[in-house]
């Protein structure tokens, strides 16, 4: 069950709040419509319900609000707007990453395909897809991790009658099996149609909460359609039979040749037409609309008194009415009593058939809360000042805040990321770019000549401020994060990724290895190409390959991590390779300039001393490694690129910290 009480958003400046003081519940075996024009607020409703907009009010999802819930994924699948995505992922690939977001195995992705009817299409990509077919993935993203509660925003919005009818059995059969099943639609004949209950919003607060057959009996009119060539002289001929008969009928003249008759039936219209030989082209049965609220404003009533008096007959003002009088004029009665000021007044009418009608004026009883149209009830601001009245003591508590909060981290990190990474082709479409660049290049530089082997091995002139490989790693570090912020599809519905460690650290590992696999291709291939174009003398591996080796993996690491961070920090890919040039263009001079200046003092012995320090022996020669460690951050690229991972790093955590405080 949904229990939604206190609805309140957080009004801007003057304005008034989108949603005041809503309240309502929706079952589970049932499915609930949240029904209102554009602007009634129904998704301001929905965010407030799952906590992602700030105001006031809580939500129950089988008695819990939705922040004390380990795994909100698997108590309320969502859909709210479009499926957010990298328009080159295919569908498959989407729903893995999903799948690992909220911690299901993989073959639940084959499972929602079939149900949602998008087998032929799952090698589709997002970009291709069509509104329904986007529709049908949404409600797979929401069905994936097997929920209780199903939370929809229009989501039959712009699909055609078959599949809106599909999505609609599919709401039905998910609430048939116990789940609890809330929509929220702006076509009255939608929400009669396909919901158990209508509950219906204007201007940001609640105005009706029904069960459906009276929803479509209160708010709904019955006509009857008619289309013949001759419409003006049936119309009239109707309309003087229901005068001779004291019936209430009304004939609406449409485009055309169409007419539209209330508080008739198609027997009666065809055998009219016919006694009269009149030809008729169609006569069914419709259902019209009679707006938000099929009622008249309370200072209307005295006159719609009046025209419902002639509409049923003159003598019925001094005597009471019959049962088949009630029966012809119900759709008149429905009308008068729905409005929300003479409800109280009228109520019983609508409810006993059977009651005498009488001259009285109608007299709206004032029951406690309640107001009329013309005294709007108390607004968000005016409660927050009652309460902070010295009597504020007798009045009921406000709602308790909604705080938005960061969205969860994914539940399989590494996999998420790895699927990530996979599932689009900018990676692999880099990596042969800085492959083929790089392989070219160290042609050119052993052409030109005055090029060391280690820099010609890693394709890196003097005047360039990184190799390819390093640029390469930095872009592909930097996508790990900005394609989350481009296209979220973690937390798109907050407009936001979350900045978790268990996130960051599967984005660190994986672009490690990448870059590394990237740093051993790129040296692979350049040695090669050497080879098949100026034969051994520039193919050879240098004597200290070791240390070389361990320079070459580390920047190439190191821009990966430092594309990363950025990247996260900054919102931003093209903030991540900014980051990344930053390092030897900006930083690495400064460096230079520090460690150019005069010393007095030297680090000679600083393995010696560690190893005194830590009262150990250094396994396998670990001394050796220790200092070529210490040498290789002394270097001007390595301080520079050590300083600036430090830095981005402690800028993330602080970040992070920053948001869960908040």
């Amino acid at each position: 069950m949904i229990q939604a009480i206190g609805l309140t958003s957080t009004p801007r400046k003057e304005l008034p709040p989108a949603v005041d003081d809503v309240s309502f519940e929706a079952r589970p075996g049932r499915v609930t419509a949240l029904l209102g024009a554009p602007g009634a607020g129904k998704t301001t409703t929905l965010r407030l319900m799952l906590e992602l907009q700030r105001g006031r009010g809580i939500t129950y999802f089988r008695g819990r609000p939705l922040h004390r819930i380990a795994h909100p994924s698997r108590e309320a699948g969502v859909l709210l707007s479009e499926v957010p995505g990298h328009p080159a992922r295919t569908i498959r690939g989407q729903l893995g990453m999903v799948c690992a977001a909220v911690g299901v195995p993989i073959r639940r992705v084959d499972e929602v395909i079939e149900v949602v009817g998008l087998v032929s299409l799952c090698d589709e990509r997002l970009g291709t897809l069509s509104r329904g077919m986007d529709r049908r993935l949404g409600l797979a993203c929401a069905l994936l991790s097997d929920p209780h509660a199903l939370v929809l925003d229009d989501p039959a919005g712009g699909l055609s009658v078959a599949e809106g009818r599909w999505l609609h059995e599919i709401l039905r059969a998910h609430a048939a099996h116990g789940g609890t099943v809330l929509f929220s639609t702006d076509d009255p004949k939608e929400a009669a149609r396909t919901a158990d209950r209508v509950i219906t919003l204007e201007g940001g607060r609640l105005v009706a909460d029904q069960e459906a057959a009276d929803f479509a009996r209160t708010r709904l009119r019955p006509r009857v359609a008619v289309r013949s060539p001759h419409a003006a002289r049936l119309g009239a001929l109707l309309a003087k039979e229901a005068r001779a008969a004291q019936r209430s009928v009304e004939v609406v003249r449409e485009d055309g040749n169409r007419l539209s008759v209330y508080g008739s039936t198609c027997a009666d219209i065809g055998e009219t037409a016919f006694r009269h030989g009149i030809l008729v082209h169609q006569l069914a049965d419709e259902t019209g609309d009679m707006g938000p609220r099929a009622t008249l404003p309370a200072e209307g009533l005295a006159s719609a008194t009046v025209v419902a008096s002639v509409l049923l007959t003159s003598a019925s003002a001094t005597s009471t009415l019959t049962d088949d009088a009630l029966t012809d004029d119900a759709s008149t009665q429905d009308a008068l009593t729905d409005d929300a000021s003479t409800q109280d007044a009228l109520t019983d009418d609508a409810s006993t058939q059977d009651a005498p009608a009488t001259d009285e004026p109608a007299t709206a009883v004032a029951a406690t809360g309640a107001h009329t149209p013309d005294e709007p009830g108390p607004t968000a601001e005016s409660r927050i000042r009652a309460a902070a009245s010295p009597g504020a003591r007798d009045l009921p508590q406000l709602p308790p805040p909604i705080a938005v909060r960061q969205a969860p981290s994914p539940l399989r990190p590494l996999r998420y990321e790895l699927r990530r990474a996979t599932g689009v082709g900018t990676g692999y479409l880099t990596s042969i770019t800085v492959l083929v660049s790089s392989a070219l290049l160290s042609v050119l530089l052993a052409r030109i000549g005055h090029t060391p082997q280690p820099r010609l091995l890693a394709a890196w002139p003097r005047d360039c401020p990184l190799p390819p490989a390093a640029l390469g790693a930095g872009l592909l570090g930097a996508l790990a994060f900005g394609e989350e912020f481009r296209h979220p599809a973690l937390a798109a519905d907050r407009g936001t990724v979350p900045r978790r460690l268990g996130l960051l650290a599967a984005k660190l590992l994986v672009a490690s290895v990448t870059a590394l696999a990237l740093a051993v291709l790129t040296v692979g291939c350049d040695l090669e190409m050497l080879y098949l174009v100026y034969g051994r003398d520039l193919a050879g591996v240098p004597a200290d390959w070791l240390s070389l080796s361990a320079s070459w993996i580390g920047l190439t690491v190191g821009c990966a991590w430092a594309g990363v961070l950025a990247a996260g920090i900054f919102r931003s890919t093209t903030a991540g390779l900014a980051a990344v040039l930053a390092v030897p263009v900006v930083v690495v001079p400064l460096v230079q300039k520090t460690l150019t200046g005069p010393s007095v003092r030297k680090a000679a012995g600083f393995s010696e001393r560690l190893r005194e320090l830590l009262l150990m022996q250094w396994p396998f020669g670990g001394a050796r490694y220790i200092a070529a460690g210490a040498r290789l951050v002394a270097q001007p690229v390595g301080s520079a690129l050590m300083l600036s991972l430090t830095a981005l790093l402690c800028a993330y955590l602080l970040t992070t910290l920053r948001s869960r405080v908040r």
